[in-house]
Parts: structure tokens; sequence; C-alpha cells
């Protein structure tokens, strides 16, 4: 949303604060601003001005706000100067109207008011209205529709001009569109509208979807010599629904959807008058102004006790102070008793913004200046939370698999019935979505492996390897209406365009690294697993997962080469396992180890961890530690067998292993292993 500086000057008369600073209030008290430019106009008889820019979404809540004069309302409080209100509605004549308006639906339509003008002369603005609307970032058509635009920059007031002759019929009708009805619009497109669109009408059909654009066949033309000027309040979420079903957004739609105020209709029609006849002195208004309108309740006085507004700002405020910032922001205020004050909200604060007292604690608060109030420690106990011991042992978990090399991703707990399939999964045991954020996305995920094989098809477009982990819930559905059951998780894949089957041994060393002494332990493969690559995973005696290769139709079937292997942990299940273990201490060694390499052949099925089983059973006490070196299968090695090779450290704690010592050790080990059936490459 852009301000022109001269604009405002204009509005607050007086104001003498330079860009730079006024950029700095508005951004300390009221919205925060992205920045301010010079604007310097084609026509040099026209003065430059500043343009201050601030964020839209700053800007949501306040409706006022999406025009100068509720900026300017700001400013003017800001620095104590008196807002000038350029609207004047004397200037409409009280006859009556000739222009009949029907609206079908107030609900959707709160507000129509609309007005008949003739003597029109179509040319182009006056400089100085071009250059007003060029600075903010609007481009100028002619006088008449630049003056619907300068309403819409100002009060803000969306407005529309009709070419009263290029209606069928003197009355304007507001509906919902019929099905298969048409409009070809201002933009050169043409929509196709449904009940679900609300439309302005005459008797031929739709002329404008209401809130949003209007249409080609009513456009101002340079032979348009009546008008008729439309001034509405339409209900917000129809105007958005239509806007983004159609994937049209304009300046009048985002306005209408922060809900305006309906007490503007009238204003903005009153100021056009100003302008056109400042602009066309000759024009005569024809008839008095037609309004149409639901009877909306008023906004309800709120009731603010002073002593609750010195408490909520931690500062004492006194009642002049009090009064003068809320009646500078458009408030009403009254005195109604010792230290009490009731307030009035102005309509254009009462749509969706203004409704408590503690928002009126907020206007005061920033008025005054955070920055004005004194930090001060909360006068309540201070307690020591309850330890959470599951929150600190997923952040181990979260940092032992990143230094691993892992990125994290989040993924959606919500899944469709394809994803539910490609893992064998029964979809009607998922938790059902009532309202899902997307027509795809229907159901509660019973597993985080759908959401990372999603994850691995995006990745693998842009990289040749990666690591990917999530930790997550698994959602399960209770019997008896009660709420699903969450399940922590940890899931990760290690994919590699070029992989072989070291892949599963590398995750495999992650695996053991997050859970020490884990045990593998081979298990028949499900559907979506490589039915030779598949274990489960066992510490601390309880199986807390499955470490598999992903079937190679799974990556096929959506076009990808290469391997990705994964583990999927129950976390639940893994910290009761990490509670339960016992920490031993072992006195560190004070003479060096002596080690050696020993590589074992054996067929291709027998488990890593049985050889690792045999190896430390055979070396005995003297035994410091044991390292998976590589798996090597290829000539001059038969087929179907392996070559499984170990670093093996020993040594005692009372004396540096002599050369014999470690020789006997290595030799009963190669004798043992020979014993069980293993042949060994020495």
């Amino acid at each position: 949303m852009k301000f022109s500086y001269r604009w405002l000057c204009e509005l607050v008369p007086g104001l003498d604060t330079v860009p730079a600073e006024l950029e700095r209030i508005i951004t300390m008290k009221t919205a925060e601003c992205e920045g301010i430019e010079a604007f310097r106009p084609a026509n040099p008889e026209v003065a430059p001005d500043w343009i201050i820019e601030i964020d839209n979404k700053s800007l949501t809540h306040r409706p006022d706000l999406w025009g100068h004069m509720g900026m300017a309302r700001e400013v003017a409080a800001i620095t104590h100067r008196t807002l000038q209100d350029p609207v004047c509605t004397q200037l409409l004549p009280r006859s009556e109207p000739v222009v009949e308006v029907r609206i079908e639906d107030f609900s959707l339509c709160p507000r129509y008011s609309a007005l008949l003008v003739e003597g029109i002369e179509v040319q182009p603005s006056a400089p100085w209205l071009q250059a007003r609307l060029e600075s903010i970032g609007l481009n100028p058509i002619n006088n008449i529709v630049d003056i619907t635009n300068y309403v819409l920059a100002e009060l803000p007031q969306p407005m529309h001009a009709f070419d009263a002759e290029k209606l069928d019929g003197p009355a304007i009708h507001v509906r919902t569109a019929h099905s298969g009805e048409q409009l070809a619009a201002l933009n050169g497109e043409t929509y196709d509208l449904d009940r679900a669109d609300l439309v302005i009408a005459d008797a031929s059909g739709p002329v404008a979807v209401a809130g949003v654009i209007g249409g080609a066949d009513t456009a101002i033309s340079e032979t348009t010599a009546r008008v008729i000027l439309e001034s509405a309040n339409f209900q917000a979420t129809s105007v958005r629904l239509t806007s983004a079903r159609h994937k049209l957004r304009t300046d009048a739609s985002m306005r209408f959807e922060k809900s305006l105020d309906p007490e503007n209709t009238v204003r903005g029609l009153a100021r056009a008058l100003a302008l056109m006849k400042q602009i066309c002195p000759g024009i005569r208004v024809l008839g008095g102004v037609s309004d149409s309108r639901s009877s909306l309740p008023q906004p309800k006085p709120i009731s603010l006790p002073l002593a609750f507004v010195s408490c909520k700002l931690g500062k004492h405020v006194t009642r002049p102070h009090v009064t003068e910032i809320l009646e500078a922001l458009g408030f009403g205020v009254s005195e109604t008793g010792q230290g009490m004050l009731t307030v009035t909200v102005p309509t254009w604060r009462a749509t969706k913004d203004i409704s408590l007292k503690d928002d009126l604690v907020e206007e005061i608060g920033r008025i005054i200046g955070y920055d004005q109030i004194t930090p001060a420690a909360p006068l309540i106990a201070s307690t020591v939370p309850p330890d959470n011991p599951m929150r600190g042992y997923l952040r181990q978990i979260r940092s032992q698999i990143a230094s691993q090399g892992f990125t994290e991703v989040y993924n959606y707990s919500f899944v469709n019935e394809t994803d539910v399939k490609r893992f064998s999964l029964n979809i009607d045991e998922h938790v059902a979505v009532r309202n899902p954020i997307a027509s795809e996305l229907t159901h509660l995920r019973r597993s985080l492996l759908p959401g990372l094989f999603n994850s691995i098809v995006v990745n693998v477009r842009n990289f040749q390897e990666f690591r990917l982990f999530e930790i997550g819930s698994e959602i399960h559905p209770r019997a008896g209406g009660e709420l699903p059951r969450e399940i922590a998780h940890l899931a990760a894949v290690l994919y590699n365009a070029h992989g072989d089957e070291q892949d599963f041994f590398e995750l495999k060393r992650v695996v053991e690294c997050l859970f020490p002494d884990a045990r593998l332990t081979p298990a028949p493969a499900k559907a979506y697993e490589h039915p030779t690559r598949t274990a489960e995973i066992a510490w601390s005696g309880v199986t807390i997962g499955r470490i598999f290769e992903l079937h190679p139709s799974l990556l096929h079937g959506v076009g990808i080469e290469g391997r990705a292997v994964l583990f999927d942990v129950d976390l639940e299940a893994a910290a009761a396992g990490a509670a339960s273990r016992i920490k031993q201490y072992r006195p560190v060694r004070r003479y060096p180890t002596s080690g050696f390499d020993l590589s074992i052949v054996t067929g291709m099925r027998v488990p890593v961890a049985r050889i690792e089983d045999d190896l430390r059973k055979l070396a005995g006490e003297g035994l410091a530690e044991i390292h998976f070196v590589r798996q090597y299968a290829g000539p001059p090695l038969d087929a179907g067998q392996k070559s499984v090779s170990y670093h093996i450290e020993v040594g005692a704690f009372d004396h540096t292993l002599t050369a014999d010592e470690v020789a006997a050790i290595r030799g009963r080990i190669i004798d043992g292993m020979r014993q069980l059936g293993y042949d060994l490459r020495v």
C-alpha cells in the first residue's frame, strides 16, 4: 500500500514533519513501513512528492488504513494536529432518487448507493490528478474513472461509474448470477459466472462482478454524457471467494475483502460529486441519492476503567490523556463514573477491529508509545516448568542425526489414497478430515513414509544424492469417538542416484550412532521394501523400528533411478529404551592397544551382526574395540559369497601387550572362526 506525503499533508493541515520522520513514527505507532521513495511527475508543473510504502500484511486488520483518510487520521492523532475531512455530504441533493436499486440478499450487499449525473464531458484528467494516481501505482484512464479511483485511494471507498445510456432499463439489480451467465470485463477477459458470484445486473444481465470488476459493455467512453455512480458495500467473504475463484484481484476487491465501513458509501458519492464539479463544472445531478441498505446494528459502547488501562500498560494514565487520544482517533468518549469511561467505537473501526476494552488499551498504548513504558518484571511467582523428557530426547535425536549430514524436512500431516496405497496401508484405518485444506489431502497420516517418499520425488529433480529426515507424529484413530493417538516417529532416507548395497550399511551406521548397541535382525519384507534388504531394529530388548531399501518398483513408477534406503523408528519406544539403559563406566586405558584387520568370507545371507558377535566372543576380555570396515562381493569370490572386513583393537588394563600376546589373540580368533565354518582371508 502506497501513501502520498503531499496527500497526507492536505488532509492534516500544518503538518511539518519531514517525510523520513513521518515514516519512522508511522512504523513505531501504526504500521511497519517498508520504505520511502521520491516521486517526480512527468509534468513539471506538478510538484514532486514522497511516497511511503507499507506492507499490506500490516494493514489486514485495519480496513480504514487502506485509504489516505485513515492514515491521515493516525498521523493527526500522533502529531497532535487537526484532521481535515474532505467530504461535504451537503452537496448531495435531497430530492427523490431516479435510479431504482434492488438488492436480492442484504447479507451479501449490506448497502448500495447510486447517483445519476449528466452533462459529462469525458477527457483526460488534470495533470495534478494524473500525477496523484500515478504516485500510488494507479493508471490514469479518463477524468470520470480517475475520480472514482481517487475516492478509492482516499476514503477508502471503491466506486464504479456506469454509462447510463448503455444500461438496459432504469433499475440496478444486485443479485447472484444465474448459471451460464457471462461477463465481458474491463480487462478484456470474459468470465463464466455461477450462483456463487454476486453481480450488478440490468434487465439484460450482469454488468459488473460485485466488488471485483466492471463490465466492458457499460464502460465509460468518449461519448458518455450520463453516468450512474455506484458506491456500495459488499460482504467481505463473498468478494474474496469470487476473486479467488476467477483468479482476479483488483484494488477494489482487496479493500472489500477487509470489511469496509457501510457508512462510507454516501460519503464516497459526495466526495466524487465534489471532484466532478471541480473538474467538469457543467454537470447536473438528476434526482437524489438512491440508498438501499439493511438495518445494521450500531457498535456497542465499551466500558473502559482507567485502572484497567494503567494495569495493562504498566504506566499510570490520566482521564484527560486517554480521552484526548481516543477522540483524536475518532472514538466517542464520555465519563460515566469515577474512573470509568464509556467509549463509542466509530463505524470505520467496528467492522473487524475494535470490540473489547483490551483493543482500546492497545490504541492508547501505541499512541503514547511503547518506548515510553518503563520495562518491569511481572509481580508473580517465578516457577520452573516441569521437565519434559520427551522434548529433550527429540532435541537430542534431531541434533545427532543432523550432525550425520541429514537435512530435516517438514511434511503435511495429511495424505491421500494414492500415498496410502503406495505403502500398503488401508485408507479406512486413517482418520478422515472433514474440511480438507486441499482436495487431495483427505486423511491424517498413519506413517511418515508417504511424506518422505514425496520429498524424495521433489529433491531428486535437483540432487544426485541427499539425506533427509523428519520427526513427526503418526496419527492413529481410537474407538468410541476419542481423540486420535499421536505417536512420535523418526524417519530418514539416504538417496543416491548411483548407489549400491553400501548405502544400506551406511544408513545402518547412522542407526547405530543414534541408538548405540542397536541390533539388526532380518525380517520378512513388506510390499514396498526390497525383498532381501530389510531388517528390524532392536534396542534395549525392544523392537523400535525397521530399516530397508525401498522397492525399486516404487522409484521406477515415478521415473526415478538409483537407490533409496530408509529407516522408520518409534521414538516413544526408543525414549523408553534410552531411559532404561544403565550407564556403565569403564576405566580409561593407561596402556596402548594393538590392532589388526580380518576379512571373513561367508554366504551372502549370513547377517553381519552374527559375524561380529562371534568375533567378540572369541576375542574375549582382551577386546578393546571392533569396527566394521567394508563388505565386498565379486571376483575372485564365488557367486553367493561376500567378504566382510573388520578392524579389531586388543589390549590389557595392566600392561602393554607384547607382539606374541597380540598374535595369540589373533590366532585364537582365526581358529575359532574357522571352526564355526567361516573362511578367512589372512
